[in-house]
């Protein structure tokens, strides 16, 4: 166990990370804020929706590139609003001939536009396809134990449950499935989608994942930034958490000092 949880990293296809928080680009006021919100959380790994935002597919707008320097940030193209394999797969060949050959990718495929749920079906066969074609995918899936180990078994480099709807804000739904996944996986598990609040993401550290991925908890706050500055703090102090070590819960009183050897 880590004595300094500053030195504390986690790896990803080989490469290390020491920011647990991982964030999304979408849904602010403008790029500016966007890097503000980014700097401010400290991320290290930054998603992009290729079918989304320009990264050079558009001569004649803005680039993200250009505000997000891919020198400064590891690029994490995302398949956002993707609901086929076929789609999905296809994204990501243009995102990879785009970033000059990066082949480290997040994969979603949605299942409907309503719930915005994943469609795993799909998405196992998306992934078997980025997989034998030399992507590393991050995958997006629901917060099944038996699916998450499935998609580690093909080749997965990380896995991504939800904690709840995509943009729903109402934080990990399902702890003790997080928590069986976290417990069985071999590869880094990030929870991904669902979040709403610093506590949310202080919940996930603490039942063991190894960081969160977030966008419209920052992006939709009142003062994004700032927001982005408290999950910095929360997925910090819910990682030291973890590695603290929680007492046992008790379902009744215990003296916080020892009664025994009284004076009087």
């Amino acid at each position: 166990m880590p004595n300094d949880t500053q030195k504390d990293s986690f790896s990803v296809a080989g490469r290390e990370f020491t920011s647990r928080l991982l964030v999304g680009t979408g849904k602010y006021k403008d790029m500016q804020q966007t890097r503000e919100a980014i700097d401010a959380g400290g991320a290290e790994i930054i998603t992009i929706a290729v079918r989304r935002t320009n990264i050079g597919q558009d001569q004649g707008q803005p680039n993200i590139l250009k505000v997000l320097p891919p020198d400064e940030y590891t690029y994490l193209p995302n398949t956002a609003g993707c609901f086929d394999a076929k789609t999905a797969v296809r994204t990501c060949r243009l995102a990879r001939e785009l970033l000059d050959g990066h082949n480290l990718v997040k994969l979603e495929v949605l299942g409907d536009e309503k719930t915005l749920f994943p469609d795993v079906v799909q998405t196992l066969e998306a992934a078997d396809i980025l997989i034998k074609d030399g992507f590393d995918v991050m995958v997006y899936t629901n917060d099944d134990p038996i699916m998450a180990k499935r998609l580690e078994a093909m080749g997965c480099v990380a896995v991504m449950p939800l904690a709840a709807p995509i943009g729903s804000g109402l934080g990990i739904r399902n702890r003790l499935n997080i928590r069986t996944i976290v417990e069985n996986a071999e590869v880094p598990i990030l929870v991904d989608a669902g979040v709403g609040t610093a506590s949310d993401a202080a919940v996930a550290m603490e039942l063991g994942c190894d960081g969160v991925l977030m966008n419209t908890a920052i992006a939709a706050a009142r003062h994004p930034v700032l927001m982005a500055s408290a999950m910095k703090k929360a997925i910090q102090a819910g990682r030291e958490a973890y590695l603290a070590g929680r007492m046992p819960a008790k379902r009744f009183a215990s003296a916080s000092s020892p009664i025994d050897g009284l004076f009087f």
